[in-house]
């Protein structure tokens, strides 16, 4: 029976990256009904919104999608369609494993971490006051009162919640992604030694979950300081690591940089009753319809995708078939090469008829 997948191809470089990775997806032998959904800047003067509610609700109904990179638009009620699709949905895990291939050029090799980030809550919640409203002005004023302490008049102040409940279902998704992947290592990232009743609370939770539930795994936990120094270091002593809001979005992009860049990063936003597989790096609208840009970050999405279906033989199989494209090195797109101005790069849609010979042969 065929997976009935919302596919929504995105904008900018969206629809290329996406249909290669189509083709790859269909490669594989797996059968899917692709719903098709368009969202981003080129719906806006159609529907008023990058993000329309039929979207929305063909992933409610579907449960599972894979997009294209989308253009952040400016003017709308939200911060960019990730994260409206993050809020609407509850997708409360930004999974992001960044993982070195040998022929992708990096000061490292071997790397193999998983990020899961917490997605709802932190600094990264929204919750904001522009200096100088009359309610930033009042806030300042309940402060001042309540902690004795002084603020200065012209701030603008962000408040970072981090409660139990959502530190708690973060830190199982490590723990079961780490029991199911036979990964050996949960690390809980933090600032608790400052931030003793927000990151102290995540800490404290973290550890309670860690020790009652998951004894079988190995936790430990690291100041977000000392990990990212320790990351550049000895990437290789980390295998899981869980991360409140702010810290994973930061520490996920060091991550990439250690295996070569957003172009061989995938990504997952996943929640109890949906997931959304895509690309992290950004839609690119100056390369639109040049089929230049590197496909492999949403085709190793695309292999996100497949083990969330429990599709594991053709998720290997097609990891496997990109690692030996990039290994080769022929097959690949400007960025990969030894130079930007390579002669021998190849284009998108030539990326994935590599990776379908491959798969082929």
């Amino acid at each position: 029976m065929a997976y009935r997948v919302t596919f929504i191809p995105g904008d900018g470089v969206g629809p290329e990256l996406s249909e290669a990775t189509r083709r790859v997806l269909e490669a594989t032998g797996v059968e899917f009904d692709w719903d098709v959904q368009h969202a981003g800047v080129d719906v806006m003067e159609e529907f008023g919104t990058p993000l329309p509610e039929h979207v929305l609700e063909s992933i409610r109904k579907n449960k599972v999608a894979i997009k294209g990179p989308i253009t952040t638009p400016v003017g709308t009620g939200f911060r960019s369609v990730n994260v409206a699709l993050r809020k609407e949905l509850d997708l409360y895990c930004c999974l992001r494993p960044c993982k070195w291939y040998p022929g992708v050029r990096s000061r490292y090799q071997n790397v193999d971490l998983i990020i899961c980030r917490e997605n709802h809550e932190d600094l990264y919640a929204g919750i904001e006051f522009e200096q100088g409203k009359p309610e930033t002005h009042k806030l300042i004023e309940v402060l001042e009162l309540l902690s004795h302490r002084k603020i200065r008049e012209d701030s603008g102040i962000s408040i970072k919640p981090i409660s139990v409940t959502g530190t708690q279902r973060i830190v199982r998704y490590a723990f079961e992604y780490a029991r199911k992947f036979g990964r050996r290592k949960v690390t809980a990232v933090h600032k608790a030694n400052i931030m003793k009743f927000s990151d102290g609370l995540f800490l404290a939770t973290a550890r309670e979950v860690a020790e009652q539930e998951y004894s079988d795994v190995e936790f430990e936990d690291r100041i977000v300081d000392n990990l990212s120094m320790q990351l550049v270091q000895r990437p290789e002593e980390y295998d899981v690591l869980v991360l409140p809001n702010l810290y994973g979005d930061i520490v996920s992009d060091l991550c990439a940089g250690l295996i070569g860049g957003l172009g061989v990063a995938p990504g997952a936003n996943i929640g109890d009753d949906a997931a959304v597989f895509e690309a992290t790096h950004g839609s690119a609208p100056k390369y639109k319809g040049m089929n230049k840009v590197n496909p492999m970050a949403m085709m190793f999405s695309g292999v996100l995708m497949l083990r969330h279906l429990e599709e594991l033989d053709a998720a290997n199989r097609l990891e496997s078939a990109l690692a030996a494209v990039i290994e080769e090195g022929r097959s690949v797109t400007y960025d990969m090469k030894p130079t930007r101005d390579d002669p021998t790069a190849v284009g998108t849609s030539q990326v994935a008829d590599a990776v379908i010979q491959k798969l082929q042969g």
